[in-house]
């Protein structure tokens, strides 16, 4: 979204349309959430979410739920802003008062945050390369016999088979990006979230008839507020808080996703239908029509990612916590392959493989093309670049598409550690929750229109739910500094 599109002044009168009324006419315009959801439903769920279920079983099924729905709230009020607005978030936030350095504060914060999500992709980049080696085996071996195991190309291959594939998959994302804008991205991952969602609640269900039957009294004790302990001492567990908080800031709804939800609403029209905001009663009765295509956009998503994000937690602690399987390091898809073996047979080895690679690789190609939107402004916020017109942004996104996989795959080369740069990743969006949150209660109860205010139950909710990450991540937060200081 350039920052013309973003003002209502140049909205066309053509562009400006009545929100649909029916049910099926509204759900035949989202979009927005399901990108939202196909960049969630990542390596947090594939990852994190398994790894916290196989090291804790149940005992977070709580907070897995609880960070799915609670995020939404925060999500559609941020939406609610942009539509009205027509701004996306960076521009909006850059609007806030307090103390800036070119651009606002919670700008810069942003571009701090984006760092650790760039290492997040990282492991993504990493993970598909271990999946599509373990996929089709022989292919590394024969290019480091081709090139020659005493060259060091051909002895760094033969050392690490997975890395040619994790570069394959950093310029197959580059190319897939640069091929198509917002459309084929709703359409490419509308396809991929509805599959992996589907066979892996499948998956699920099929526990009780592969040995794996559901212990109720186990889940119904996930489903209360408890935090793990030490064993041996009987205090709460610090790795198992650091690992949850973790978890927190990467499932559901992250703050990359908080922060990106609003230009997707914006490019796929919502701002452009409403029109330019005005005292006109006929600008807030269409407001709060789209208003309403909204709402659904965001909870359908939040369907989608809640069956696939528990679904996946179900399989970890379920599958690999009662195998003593415990995802780590360059084992990680090899661990993950052995949670589907022993349930449903060896002959799913290849199909989750290859639905890893689909996890993975559209999180890193949806992740990319938010990050780059949203870098884009960033610079222009700054007064790094100026664009004179909708092309010259457009040239920077598409240049921003080719470099933040390239940077994901530099990041994963040099690290090489896939399940401590996803927890990484989690921490650094948690600890940006609160910004994200508080931000979002200033511009609701300072910035917003009251005509297109939410019901006080919504607002309630919203309320809630923004204070209880902000103190959450603080608390988290806080923990975890105290606890690195202390042991320095």
């Amino acid at each position: 979204m350039s920052s013309s599109e973003a003002d209502a002044d140049v909205t066309p009168q053509s562009a400006i349309q009545e929100a649909p009324e029916s049910l099926w006419a509204a759900l035949r315009q989202i979009g927005p959430g399901i990108i939202l959801a196909g960049s969630i439903v990542g390596s947090g769920e594939l990852i994190a979410t398994t790894t916290l279920g196989a090291d804790w079983g149940f005992t977070f099924l709580w907070l897995i739920l609880l960070s799915c729905v609670i995020k939404v709230f925060v999500q559609v009020e941020l939406g609610r802003y942009a539509l009205s607005s027509g701004e996306p978030t960076l521009q909006f936030l850059n609007r806030l008062p307090g103390p800036r350095l070119g651009a606002h504060w919670t700008v810069w914060w942003w571009f701090l945050m984006l760092l650790g999500t760039v290492v997040q992709l990282g492991a993504m980049v990493g993970l598909v390369g271990q999946a599509l080696d373990m996929a089709f085996p022989g292919v590394s071996p024969w290019l480091a016999d081709l090139l020659g195991t005493s060259t060091g190309l051909g002895a760094y291959i033969q050392n690490n088979p997975a890395n040619p594939w994790g570069v394959l998959t950093a310029f197959a994302a580059v190319a897939l990006l640069l091929s198509g804008g917002y459309l084929m991205l709703e359409r490419f991952t509308t396809i991929l979230v509805a599959g992996v969602t589907l066979v892996t609640v499948a998956c699920v269900l099929a526990l009780p008839w592969n040995n794996f039957p559901f212990e109720w009294d186990q889940i119904l004790a996930g489903l209360k507020f408890q935090l793990p302990t030490d064993p041996q001492t009987g205090r709460l567990s610090a790795a198992g808080l650091a690992k949850a908080f973790a978890v927190f800031g990467i499932t559901g709804v992250g703050a990359a996703e908080l922060f990106a939800y609003p230009y997707w609403c914006l490019e796929k029209g919502y701002g452009r239908s409403v029109g330019p905001r005005s005292q006109d009663p006929a600008w807030a009765r269409r407001a709060n029509g789209w208003m309403r295509v909204m709402h659904l956009d965001a909870w359908v998503s939040c369907v989608v990612f809640t069956l696939a994000t528990v679904s996946f937690y179900f399989l970890g602690a379920r599958v690999l916590h009662a195998l003593d399987l415990h995802p780590k390091g360059k084992d990680v898809i090899r661990t993950l392959a052995e949670m589907y073996e022993p349930a449903f047979g060896s002959w799913t080895k290849l199909v989750f493989l290859l639905g890893a690679w689909a996890v993975l690789f559209k999180t890193l190609y949806i992740a990319s093309a938010g990050h780059a939107r949203l870098t884009a402004d960033f610079f222009q916020l700054n007064r790094l670049v100026e664009y004179p017109h909708d092309a010259a942004r457009a040239r920077v996104v598409r240049g921003l598409c080719v470099f933040y996989p390239m940077l994901a795959l530099f990041f994963f080369l040099v690290l090489g550690e896939p399940v401590a740069m996803v927890t990484f990743g989690g921490f650094v969006q948690g600890v940006t929750l609160p910004v994200i949150s508080l931000a979002a209660v200033y511009l609701r109860y300072r910035r917003l229109d009251r005509r297109i205010a939410p019901s006080p139950l919504t607002d309630g909710l919203f309320l809630f739910a923004a204070i209880a990450m902000s103190l959450f991540a603080l608390y988290a937060a806080y923990d975890f500094l105290s606890k690195t200081f202390g042991a320095a």
